[in-house]
């Protein structure tokens, strides 16, 4: 039996330990010191609990995130909600889902309006989330939607935003399908975690039973070519239906009997 001066390695554990391990980040059947987990186990569960706290409380800064060269090609202008600093965002949700009065007017001035499909980058609850997520998601969806002929509008980087600016950039800009790449809530598993909320023409009163949502994008969750079939496909679905929410469902069956859910 293995203790702390003499921990068993992974090769060897038995094979169906392996196994069930090697499918999840869960911490399971990782021993123990007596009642507590081992030492090792112990540090790791600080450390990932740490950067859980980093990651919640990081200003976002694009250009860092995802390099001058993509901020460039992809024209990301930056606005904000209401919420003046991260304090405010994490004490008050309600700031977080209205933009502040110049970001208005810069949506107005810079955004086409009436697109088939608006995608907006908020930094939510864990900006390296943002930034490992979208770079590679970002290009997939706008070769998708050019694909099927949609009218594409201008990309936006939100600052402290929260789910519900969705029905500000609705009735801002009345695209069809508004999709939201936003960080999650961050875990003890990983902090790369990327949501996509989605939702057909939302608007003021809109709640979360009107929105769709793809979460768990990350390397060990779903992949980025995963997500973006799966939020083309969803979109395509909500522009057909002319709504969004509980009344639609994905279809990953067809999905995947066209091979989009499986990595290229």
């Amino acid at each position: 039996m293995a203790d702390e001066t003499n921990p068993l390695a992974p090769s060897d554990l038995p094979e169906i330990v392996r196994k069930i391990r090697a499918r999840t980040p869960a911490r399971l059947l990782a021993g123990r010191a007596g009642a507590a987990y081992r030492t090792a186990t112990q540090i790791d569960l600080r450390e990932a609990h740490a950067a859980a706290r980093d990651a919640v409380r990081e200003e976002f800064d694009p250009t860092a995130a995802f390099g001058a060269d993509f901020v460039k090609q992809w024209d990301l202008d930056e606005v904000r909600t209401q919420a003046a600093n991260k304090d405010q965002y994490l004490l008050r949700p309600d700031l977080g889902r209205a933009f502040d009065g110049a970001s208005r007017e810069t949506l107005r001035k810079l955004c086409p309006r009436c697109a088939d499909l608006q995608i907006a980058i908020g930094d939510g609850l864990s900006v390296p989330a943002v930034a490992a997520q979208v770079p590679p998601l970002l290009p997939l969806l706008y070769k998708g939607a050019t694909e099927r002929g949609w009218k594409i509008g201008r990309t936006f980087v939100i600052h402290h935003c929260r789910v519900g600016i969705l029905n500000e950039i609705g009735a801002l800009l009345e695209p069809s399908v508004v999709v939201l790449l936003i960080g999650e809530r961050p875990g003890l598993a990983t902090v790369e975690s990327l949501s996509a909320y989605m939702a057909y023409r939302p608007s003021a009163g809109h709640s979360d039973a009107d929105r769709n949502l793809i979460s768990n994008i990350h390397a060990r969750g779903v992949s980025s070519h995963e997500a973006a079939a799966r939020i083309l496909d969803l979109a395509a679905q909500m522009i057909k239906l002319k709504m969004s929410g509980v009344g639609v469902r994905e279809n990953l069956a067809a999905l995947d009997q066209k091979n989009y859910l499986r990595p290229r």
